[in-house]
């Protein structure tokens, strides 16, 4: 398979077009990726456009995709948005990746009141980390559309997104199991909600399920905060016809 990188140059790339990776992008293609001359190669803005073409050049600093081919896809709809709530450790950095490599189209950051990693002054940095991740991720995966990063949400602003999407929110103990629930005829967002370590408070839940969101299970075993989102996320995208 063709190496994948982005560009916001792809934006406006026509057919014999020349676009330029520099910076990180061009360190990484020549001296991680080891990219050679004449190699195949796609390149994507994040946004749909994708080019498919071969390296001109290629160094550390600079690397040169004459543009063979290129076309636009359309941007998924109803999207699929994960609300992960903040986890200690790099659990909640995992569930992203995987999040990202299996198709999520947004990713929300929440600080729940049961959360044990803290945002408190300092989310503009987390947000940075986990658009990186997200970033690396959806090469890695091949992906026309990058997920967007939101920004930190509080439960409030969750109940303010539950009334405008198709809201689940993830718990063990759901009488109704995921694969039960009908999204065929439903042109609303659909939103995964994750707990952190210590699960979504009885107030949280309270306040979502007041604003139309529903409690829904995966299977009968209790999954970790880094893998819940990952497992929803392969169940809808049957469901949706994705896969």
């Amino acid at each position: 398979m063709a190496l994948h990188f982005l560009s916001d140059a792809a934006t406006s790339a026509r057919p014999g077009d020349d676009v330029v990776l520099e910076g990180a992008e061009a360190h990484h293609a020549a001296s991680v990726r080891r990219l050679r001359v004449d190699e195949a190669v796609t390149v994507g803005d994040g946004r749909g456009v994708w080019l498919t073409g071969r390296s001109a050049a290629v160094s550390p600093r600079e690397v040169t995709v004459r543009v063979d081919a290129r076309r636009e896809e359309p941007a998924p709809s109803p999207r699929v948005i994960l609300v992960q709530a903040l986890a200690k450790g790099d659990r909640d950095e995992l569930a992203v990746q995987a999040a990202t490599e299996l198709g999520v189209d947004a990713i929300v950051p929440w600080q729940a009141e049961r959360s044990v990693s803290r945002w408190d002054g300092k989310a503009d940095k987390g947000i940075a980390r986990w658009t990186t991740i997200v970033r690396e991720a959806a090469k890695q995966a091949h992906r026309a559309w990058v997920p967007e990063v939101r920004s930190l949400a509080r439960t409030a602003d969750l109940v303010a997104l539950a009334g405008q999407t198709r809201m689940l929110l993830l718990e063990p103990s759901a009488e109704a199991p995921l694969s039960a629930v009908d999204l065929a005829d439903d042109t609303r967002d659909v939103v995964f909600v994750v707990g952190p370590e210590g699960g979504i408070a009885a107030a949280e839940f309270a306040a979502l399920e007041d604003a139309g969101a529903v409690r829904v299970r995966l299977g009968t075993t209790v999954l970790r905060t880094s893998t819940a989102g990952a497992a929803a996320l392969a169940v809808v995208s049957v469901a949706l016809g994705r896969w």
